[in-house]
């Protein structure tokens, strides 16, 4: 129940704890006084009414007549006062209602103790002071004993328990008075605490925006300041570190573009001789044709790679612009699987016209390379699908393989990413779905993976039907 109630935010916490303390410390200190200036009022009082009742007995014992007799008794109680019993064996004169009030301790200890004694007593909500005390009387040879005379007196404290309750309530006054004060100087202190940390905040939220020249102002020596510098010491760090992966990043495109650029000429060169010598293996012996045609696969292997590098830098260096047009989604993808030799391979199901703004050419790009991994490392039937749903369509790839592994399915679109050791020399680049992927982005889309409910994986590229030129 404590923890639900208790605020969450750090500054509602350290208000809250700051003003509890202060308003708990001013409320004991005043409790404290209180109790110390009650505990005096009680013990001035008591002494006042034990010296006065033994003042006036002193000043009446020497007259009295030992043994005593009921007038005796009677002048005795009336020089001590109202409220007051004396006794003298079975002789009593005084008020029946201090009677009641005199307790057994009190007696025992004025009659066999031979002492004055006090005790606090209430009655009917009526607090009182009972005051009992021995009379003594001095014999020839100057010893003293009890004279068997016992007198109690009772002194109301109805005044005295009024100045403790108003010495009470002067305490929860202070207290109350106190918590504005506290809640005041709280507010002070929290704004002073959490000042650097709003900035520190301010400062993260910068940085992870990507604003890596975000700093906070170092002020003071205390903790919060070191934390401070602690922060902007790792910022400097982070900078200095993107930095120098942003260059090795950019060195590593520039060096593949370059590289896929300079290839370009030679291997159309190496094409043209390798569509020579397929053209010639069919009159060569078995080994030499062999060899051949292992030439011819890996030179081609070797052209789409280039292409595809080629195409991955133009989307790093942010050069690949699209040409869009109107374009029926369904005919561009029978239109795909026609060129590749695919109609026989693949099931479509799609409705006779989906239209939508597209580059024809990525578009064949990215249902090629989607089929293409399916009939790589799926297995058959593969099935397109191609839907309209308001401002999107869709097209969907469903292999019946065995689907995408859990540590699999986050690096299917990373470049050159093999799931499988033993599929690196497949006939693909390791690019087709990153360049998939990009190339729905150009188009304001995405493509999603994952495993189809009856199993075997299913990649779903989704594009808008208006795609904006970018």
């Amino acid at each position: 129940m404590i923890r639900r109630w208790w605020p969450r935010g750090l500054r509602a916490r350290l208000i809250v704890a700051f003003a509890l303390v202060t308003a708990l410390g001013a409320a004991a200190a005043a409790w404290a006084g209180a109790g110390a200036a009650s505990g005096a009022i009680v013990s001035e009082t008591e002494r006042y009414a034990t010296e006065t009742t033994a003042a006036q007995i002193e000043g009446i014992a020497p007259q009295l007549e030992y043994p005593p007799d009921q007038a005796g008794l009677d002048r005795l109680r009336a020089a001590v006062g109202a409220d007051t019993l004396v006794t003298y064996g079975d002789l009593r004169s005084g008020d029946w209602t201090v009677a009641d009030l005199v307790t057994d301790d009190l007696r025992t200890a004025v009659r066999v103790n031979a002492r004055l004694a006090t005790q606090r007593v209430e009655a009917d909500s009526t607090p009182w002071l009972l005051v009992g005390t021995p009379v003594m009387f001095t014999s020839p040879d100057g010893t003293s004993a009890a004279s068997g005379i016992e007198v109690y007196s009772a002194h109301d404290l109805t005044g005295v328990q009024e100045r403790l309750d108003d010495l009470t309530r002067s305490a929860v006054g202070t207290a109350l008075l106190a918590l504005p004060v506290a809640v005041l100087l709280a507010l002070a202190a929290a704004g002073g605490v959490l000042r650097p940390v709003r900035r520190l905040r301010d400062t993260a939220r910068r940085l992870a925006a990507g604003d890596l020249d975000a700093r906070s102002p170092t002020k003071g020596s205390d903790e919060l300041a070191e934390l401070t510098g602690t922060i902007n010491e790792m910022a400097a760090s982070v900078q200095s570190s993107m930095a120098a992966m942003r260059r090795m990043q950019a060195d590593a495109r520039r060096f593949a573009a370059d590289v896929s650029h300079e290839l370009r000429t030679p291997l159309s060169t190496l094409t043209a001789v390798a569509e020579v010598l397929g053209d010639a293996a069919e009159r060569m012996d078995d080994e030499a044709r062999e060899s051949a045609r292992m030439a011819v696969t890996e030179t081609h292997r070797l052209v789409r790679l280039v292409e595809d590098l080629m195409e991955v830098s133009r989307f790093d260096a942010g050069t690949a612009r699209p040409r869009f047009e109107e374009v029926d989604a369904a005919a561009a993808v029978r239109d795909c699987l026609r060129a590749r030799g695919w109609t026989d391979r693949v099931e479509v199901d799609a409705p006779g016209l989906v239209r939508l703004r597209a580059d024809r050419r990525r578009l064949d790009v990215m249902v090629a390379n989607l089929v293409g991994n399916a009939l790589r490392h799926g297995a058959p039937p593969v099935r397109v699908r191609v839907a309209e749903s308001g401002d999107r369509v869709s097209i969907e790839v469903a292999d019946s393989g065995p689907g995408l592994d859990e540590e699999v399915l986050p690096h299917v679109f990373d470049r050159f990413y093999k799931a499988d050791a033993a599929r690196s020399r497949t006939p693909g680049s390791g690019l087709g779905l990153a360049i998939a992927l990009e190339n729905a982005r150009v188009h304001g889309g995405d493509i999603t993976a994952a495993d189809a409910p009856g199993g075997g994986a299913r990649f779903t590229l989704l594009l808008p039907r208006e795609a904006e030129d970018r």
